[in-house]
């Protein structure tokens, strides 16, 4: 048999996600493949280490929650290069607790960003996230 959670319990699970990670969290994008899971080394160039403002994500809703204020600017670092996974950082940037894939608006990635090739000191947008909660 397969379990199934009311929209509430799946709507709290989502807000827990952002309670956990705290207000202020950082957000780095980097170039290559994600490592295996959020405890491991970071690998590739960071090409964005911005924080998100406090609350940064909205209320969860229908079992998804997705990001404020959308798009979300940041700036290119470190010479740049070619976005391939996001990280979510707590508040110091030192646990992460998020990451999946990046890919440009319309690619299908967990986040989507207005351009993937990222120059030192370019405006950066994010123009999507949304967490769904599964078990409906």
């Amino acid at each position: 048999m397969t379990i199934q959670l009311s929209t509430a319990v799946r709507n709290a699970r989502l807000d827990a996600i952002e309670t956990a990670i705290g207000v202020s969290a950082k957000l780095q994008i980097w170039t290559g493949s994600m490592p295996a899971n959020c405890a491991a080394a970071a690998t590739g160039t960071k090409v964005l280490d911005d924080a998100l403002a406090s609350d940064w994500m909205a209320n969860a809703a229908s079992g998804q929650k997705s990001m404020n204020g959308l798009p979300v600017a940041g700036t290119g670092i470190n010479g740049g290069g070619t976005a391939g996974y996001f990280r979510i950082y707590d508040s110091a940037g030192t646990t992460c607790h998020l990451q999946g894939t990046v890919t440009a608006t319309g690619g299908g990635g967990d986040m989507t960003i207005d351009n993937t090739s990222i120059a030192n000191g370019q405006t950066v947008n994010i123009t999507g996230f949304t967490l769904t909660d599964g078990n409906a």
